[in-house]
């Protein structure tokens, strides 16, 4: 069975287990999710599975898109995002659910993070900063010093430093599913997961288990 959904993100709560302890859980609505494009080795190179979510009016659509949809007899969908598996099991047409996946079970979950827009490296990067003495009052979230004079005589590249923050793919691995509600399309995995709320966010098979 392919274990991959596309989602959203609807916030946190919390949940208590038998031993009456708080579970911090995320719940995302994910799926129903449709099989829009099998890839394979001998056609593509490499075995994959495209999954469609969320239908929309067709305006919101490119040509291309609501082309590739159509011949495909599907509705237009608004994402339409990929999943490496080594042996697909599925055919263009098919529903996956959350029922894909079962309590207990290790996945790995794929967001966007909240955007910051341009922080000091103090926020970003987690500096120290100057001392508060010695008539240091104007240096305390300062980044200090960033090379040397003669050599190299140029700053490196990728050197923490100020600037654009978050906003990035993040991929937290091998989260708990302690929550499936075929019912309402949940899911909900133990501990925290990127992005905002309404965000968009894979689940797929743990990596590292």
């Amino acid at each position: 069975m392919l274990k991959g959904l596309i989602g959203k993100k609807i916030g946190m709560t919390q949940i208590f287990d038998e031993r009456g302890a708080a579970v911090p859980v995320t719940l995302i609505e994910a799926g129903p999710c449709y099989v829009t494009q099998v890839r394979r080795p001998e056609k593509d190179g490499y075995s994959a599975v495209q999954l469609g979510f969320v239908e929309v009016n067709p305006k919101r659509l490119t040509s291309g898109e609501w082309g590739h949809l159509k011949a495909a007899n599907l509705p237009p969908l608004r994402y339409l995002r990929e999943f490496r598996v080594k042996s697909p099991d599925v055919a263009v047409g098919d529903k996956v659910t959350v029922e894909a996946f079962s309590v207990g079970e290790r996945v790995d979950v794929v967001g966007t993070s909240k955007g910051k827009g341009f922080q000091g490296g103090v926020k970003r990067h987690h500096f120290a900063g100057g001392p508060k003495t010695h008539g240091q009052s104007d240096r305390w979230r300062a980044p200090g010093s960033n090379s040397s004079n003669t050599d190299p005589g140029r700053v490196y590249k990728g050197s923490r430093r100020a600037g654009h923050m978050g906003a990035q793919r993040v991929t937290v691995q091998n989260l708990k599913v302690v929550l499936v509600d075929p019912e309402r399309n949940l899911i909900g995995v133990r501990g925290a997961v990127p992005g905002p709320k309404g965000g968009l966010i894979l689940i797929k098979e743990a990596r590292k288990q």
